[in-house]
């Protein structure tokens, strides 16, 4: 009886779970950056927060911020038009940082200003055109470019927008910083 009750809250929870993604399915947050705005798909997203202090990793690329504290949770943060190689832009009230969860790990994405939540069919995306792009680095985090309305929006692929050796520094740093707060607990 109990494994009966047991496997009905399971079945129970997979429907829910494939309930959640089905709403999520072709949903985007959009952010500006630049001249641009940029979509992400909405599962990638855990949170989007309002810009706070940053502590410096040191010898780190220069698009790669820093650390900041979660609730506790230390996660690194990259800033996005560095990321895209434009100009850099002074951080205000409209600075948020969208929190993502990619190749297992929580990362931090400094954004101008979020736009917003938007559903984009999957007929209405287009691939990335190479057109004009003798550097790929440009165009090499975007997937497809999605139409809204009379719109257009970058779609990014956040696996190529953090890079593995990006990761293996972030993850040296915080057991660093972890075993120094162990020190000190000591």
């Amino acid at each position: 009886m109990e494994e009966a009750k047991e496997l009905m809250q399971n079945t129970e929870s997979t429907e829910t779970s494939l309930k959640e993604h089905d709403t999520q399915k072709g949903k985007y947050v959009t952010f500006k950056s630049g001249n641009e705005y940029f979509g992400l798909k909405i599962q990638y997203v855990n949170e989007i927060i309002v810009f706070q202090e940053i502590t410096a990793i040191p010898e780190s690329a220069d698009y790669i911020k820093g650390l900041i504290n979660l609730r506790g949770k230390i996660i690194p943060v990259i800033d996005v038009r560095l990321r895209f190689k434009q100009e850099p832009f002074e951080y205000n009230d409209r600075t948020c940082i969208i929190v993502i969860n990619v190749k297992s790990t929580v990362v931090g994405l400094i954004v101008e200003k979020i736009a917003e939540v938007v559903e984009i069919q999957e007929e209405n995306i287009l691939p990335s055109p190479s057109i004009g792009h003798t550097d790929k680095s440009e165009n090499q985090y975007v997937y497809g470019i999605g139409k809204v309305g009379d719109s257009v929006k970058l779609l990014l692929d956040p696996d190529k927008l953090i890079r593995d050796e990006d990761l293996e520094a972030v993850d040296q740093t915080n057991e660093n910083t972890q075993e120094e707060e162990g020190e000190e607990l000591s």
